[in-house]
């Protein structure tokens, strides 16, 4: 099979079901930024400074991701066969985030995005995990989407501070914050 199809050079691309859309449409920034997500995440995880906890945290949600951009490239209205997300990922989310803040500091100031070079990779992950939601959100104004879906990204950004944190931690890296300003 060649990569190459030529079907989208006129700026138009095929969902899951048949339909063909603009490259520009909404639903395509939602699933795209899933794919920008998932690249940032293999960055994480193609580091052999990552701890061997989250690497595999981490390739569980790179797999997660591709069934979340399916859904989301799949109308709820289309006949198309796929696996829906199911929002029980939010729940093991914050089964990990527990886990990993009992070897946290509590929270009282803002956390700059950084420490060491992974912690810094999934502070950018989160940033670009928080866009894909609210790309979702756009979509969910347009047209139905899987609810679950939105839930496990807006928990999957949770994680993902709660991550770099946690890096930042076991690699020794200094966390960099500033006070929470108080009116």
């Amino acid at each position: 099979m060649k990569i190459y199809t030529r079907t989208g050079d006129k700026g138009m691309t095929g969902l899951f079901g048949g339909t063909r859309v603009s490259k520009s449409a909404v639903r395509l920034h939602a699933y795209g930024t899933l794919d920008e997500l998932n690249a940032c995440i293999g960055l994480v995880t193609s580091d052999k400074e990552t701890p061997k906890q989250l690497k595999g945290q981490l390739i569980e949600i790179q797999s997660l991701l591709f069934t979340i951009g399916a859904d989301l490239a799949t109308p709820l209205s289309s006949k198309a066969n796929i696996l829906r997300t199911d929002p029980l990922y939010a729940e093991k989310f914050e089964r990990w985030i527990d886990a990993m803040d009992e070897h946290l500091e509590p929270l009282t100031r803002f956390i700059l995005p950084g420490g060491n070079r992974i912690g810094a990779l999934l502070h950018q992950a989160r940033t670009v995990c928080r866009r894909a939601e609210r790309w979702m959100v756009q979509l969910r104004e347009d047209e139905p989407i899987t609810e679950g879906a939105i839930i496990v990204v807006n928990r999957l950004s949770d994680y993902l501070f709660t991550a770099a944190r946690y890096a930042n931690k076991t690699l020794g890296a200094e966390e960099s914050a500033v006070e929470i300003p108080r009116g």
